[in-house]
């Protein structure tokens, strides 16, 4: 569940938005069908992204977009690697 602003602020100004951290929810939603343990973990962070934007912890986001990037490249790259060698030894 999200909470409020710090500041008590209901809406975010357009500067805010411009700080917010990517979320890669495409490359999380294809580490899930492609390889689902490090899907999942990429998901998890990606909630803390949410959570962290929301609140205007930007170092904290930014922490988080990146190791969710990077869980869910690992992922898709295990996936394919996993289908491939399927199809290359049956």
């Amino acid at each position: 569940m999200l909470t409020h602003n710090k500041g008590g602020r209901g809406r975010t100004s357009p500067e805010e938005l411009a700080f917010y951290a990517p979320n890669h929810l495409c490359l999380v939603v294809l580490g899930i069908l492609l390889c689902p343990p490090l899907g999942i973990l990429a998901f998890k962070e990606r909630k803390k992204i949410m959570l962290a934007n929301h609140n205007s912890e930007w170092e904290q986001a930014y922490k988080s977009s990146r190791k969710t990037g990077w869980l869910s490249v690992f992922s898709i790259l295990g996936g394919l690697a996993i289908i491939y060698l399927l199809f290359l030894y049956i």
